[in-house]
C-alpha cells in the first residue's frame, strides 16, 4: 500500500506539473488512461477532487493545490537524491574504504596513488593497513588486497602485483658468526626475526623446491608486524629474516644483507585487489580497480 500511495502521489504530482495528463503520461512512461484511473482512485480514497478535467484542460483543484504544494518539494527532493546516487554509478566520485597489508601498500598500491589523483579526483581513498584476517563486508570495507591464496573463494579477485619472492637475509656481521644454512632446518639453529600477522598470528616461513614443500617454525629474539622493522633489525645484525624480496633487494645488491637459501624461494603469485561482488560496482571501485589492475 505505502509503494502504491508514492507512485500515486508521483503521477499526481507529474499531472499537476504539466497540467496535461498526455504530457504527464508521457514522462511517467504509462497510458494516459491509466494515469487517469489511479488519479481517481486517489481522489475516491481520499473522498475530495484533486483535479478539475475539461476536454482541453487539467488543473488542480484548491485541495489539489494544497496537496501539490505539499508533496512537490518533497518529491524534488527525492528526485535529487536519486540524481546524486546515479551519480556513484556512471561518475567516479565518492569514498572507498580499502584494507590492506602494509606490504601490499608499499607494494601494489603506493606506486599508483598519484595516477588515482590525477585521474580521478573526486575518489577519495580512504585505506587501513592491517596483518589480520578480516571480514571485509563485517568491517565496512569495499575492498581489500591480499595474496592470493588468503582470498576467500566467494570473492573477485583481479590480480595488482606480479609474481612475489621471498627473501632470506642476515647481515655480513650476523654470518661472519653463524654458518650460513643450506637447508630450510638449518634456522632451526638461527636467530631469526619473526613476523606477526595479526589475528592469524606468527608467519611460519614457508620454502619450496621442485616438489618439495614444508614449513619451519623458527624462534629467536623478535617478533614484529612490519617488515621495515625486520629488515632494519636484520641490517643490524639481529639474526634472519624472511622478508620479500622487494625489501632486501636494494640492501643484498649493495652488500648490506646476504642472501641465503634462493633456490627454496621460487616467485608465487602476488597481490590482487578483491571485492563481494561484480553487481552495480560503484564507478569509485571501478576507478581503483581500472588504477591498480596488473597491464599485461
Amino acid at each position: 500500500m505505502v509503494r502504491d500511495e508514492f507512485s500515486v502521489l508521483a503521477a499526481f504530482v507529474a499531472v499537476a506539473e504539466e497540467r496535461s495528463f498526455t504530457r504527464a503520461a508521457k514522462r511517467l512512461g504509462v497510458s494516459p488512461s491509466a494515469l487517469s484511473h489511479a488519479i481517481r482512485g486517489l481522489e475516491e480514497r481520499l473522498g475530495v477532487r484533486l483535479l478539475a478535467r475539461t476536454t482541453r484542460s487539467v488543473a488542480p483543484t484548491e485541495a489539489g493545490e494544497q496537496l501539490f504544494t505539499s508533496a512537490r518539494p518533497a518529491f524534488g527532493d527525492i528526485r535529487q537524491a536519486l540524481d546524486q546516487v546515479s551519480g556513484f554509478r556512471d561518475r567516479p566520485a565518492g569514498r572507498v574504504r580499502l584494507l590492506l597489508p602494509r606490504s601490499a601498500a608499499m607494494i601494489a598500491l603506493v606506486p599508483k596513488l598519484a595516477q588515482l589523483a590525477r585521474d580521478y579526483p573526486d575518489v577519495v581513498l580512504d585505506v587501513t593497513t592491517d596483518n589480520s584476517h578480516v571480514d571485509l563486508v563485517a568491517a565496512g570495507f569495499d575492498a581489500g588486497i591480499e595474496i592470493g591464496e588468503f582470498i576467500q573463494k566467494d570473492m573477485v579477485a583481479v590480480r595488482v602485483s606480479e609474481d612475489l619472492r621471498a627473501a632470506i637475509v642476515g647481515s655480513p656481521k650476523y654470518f661472519a658468526s653463524h654458518p650460513r644454512p643450506k637447508h630450510p632446518r638449518d634456522l632451526l639453529d638461527h636467530a631469526c626475526i619473526n613476523f606477526r600477522q595479526g589475528s592469524r598470528g606468527t608467519y611460519r616461513w614457508e620454502f619450496d623446491k621442485g616438489r618439495q614443500s614444508l614449513t619451519v617454525a623458527v624462534d629467536g629474539p623478535l617478533i614484529v608486524d612490519d617488515a621495515e622493522i625486520q629488515v632494519r633489525a636484520a641490517l643490524d645484525g639481529v639474526g634472519v629474516v624472511w622478508t620479500l624480496e622487494h625489501y632486501a633487494a636494494p640492501f643484498s645488491s649493495a652488500g648490506k644483507l646476504v642472501r641465503v637459501l634462493e633456490d627454496w624461494c621460487p616467485p608465487f603469485p602476488g597481490y590482487f585487489l578483491y571485492y563481494p561482488s561484480r553487481r552495480q560496482q560503484p564507478a569509485a571501485l571501478s576507478a581503483l580497480i581500472k588504477t591498480l589492475r596488473l597491464q599485461k
